[in-house]
């Protein structure tokens, strides 16, 4: 089997999000000594990344493009663009559990610091490989690599952190109203999900409708779902006169890390988030070209 290498800027890029991620997981593991949680989510997030741009090297590597069976117009950039929301969740949680309000230097600190500097050089690197792939004005591309594709993989990934917020412990089953909430994050997101797994595994031509009135119509509806999620969450999370809280409690304490009060306003803000992100989407749609090859 012929290795065809080809240096290019992408191909040092991913070089560079490769050694960054691996530096980033065996510094953690080897002298970091985390405690399970946080910790373990971290380093999933640089060994994901790394395991998933040594598979992509290796496909460029060996010319096996058209043999894997996912549309490799679509995978890379979809992984890079995941790989760097997840590098970059890694580079705040990291240190913000880790390294904040400990002043001493021992050799476990150091590792840490050394841990965060290269899990942020991962994300730069993972950045500039998602610039260097995505679709230039009259370039045929694959969808994931335009700017709507771009937006659904981060509107999955800010409704994967909902999730988290939402969930533990349970805060959507207070009202009716925020059940909707939860009904809108789960619709929205496991419709982009599907809309990303089509494009990846080039089925979208087996759709009964044209995918790309599918994508404005679907754009339109997460929108009009989401704003109305944006004004219903705050109103019965925090107005006294539906059973929410004004002003964050007393009890909140910053040493016991987020309390209830605090992860519904992290899913609040996240939620206006979202709108943001699908309002982009619904004009980015309506604007977009389909240019076949």
């Amino acid at each position: 089997m012929p290795i065809v290498l080809k240096t290019s800027p992408l191909l040092w890029t991913r070089l560079a999000a490769l050694a960054f991620a691996c530096v980033a997981f065996s510094m953690t593991v080897h002298g970091a000594r985390l405690p399970r949680g946080t910790g373990d989510f971290c380093i999933f997030c640089w060994a994901f990344s790394f395991a998933g741009t040594l598979l992509v090297i290796l496909v460029e590597l060996f010319n096996l493009q058209t043999r894997v069976p996912v549309s490799w117009k679509n995978f890379p950039i979809t992984f890079a663009c995941y790989a760097a929301l997840l590098c970059l969740s890694a580079s705040i949680l990291f240190p913000l559990y880790y390294l904040r309000g400990s002043a001493s230097q021992n050799e476990v600190q150091n590792f840490r610091i050394v841990s965060t500097v290269f899990s942020c050089l991962a994300t730069i690197a993972y950045m500039s490989e998602v610039s260097l792939t995505k679709a230039r004005p009259g370039e045929v591309a694959g969808y994931m690599a335009t700017a709507p594709g771009l937006l659904k993989v981060v509107e999955t990934f800010v409704a994967c952190i909902i999730f988290v917020f939402i969930s533990d412990p349970v805060i959507y089953d207070r009202h009716d109203s925020v059940k909707y909430c939860m009904s809108v994050y789960c619709i929205c997101f496991i419709l982009s999900a599907i809309i990303i797994l089509l494009c990846i595994g080039e089925c979208t031509g087996f759709l009964p409708f044209p995918f790309a009135r599918f994508l404005s119509a679907y754009a339109l509806l997460a929108v009009i779902l989401y704003l109305v999620a944006t004004i219903i969450w705050p109103i019965f999370n925090f107005d006294p006169r539906h059973g929410g809280q004004k002003q964050r409690p007393y009890s909140c304490s910053s040493t016991q890390g987020l309390c209830v009060w605090d992860k519904a306003m992290a899913v609040a803000v996240l939620t206006g988030v979202n709108f943001i992100l699908y309002l982009a989407d619904l004009i980015y749609s309506t604007r977009l070209v389909f240019v076949s090859a």
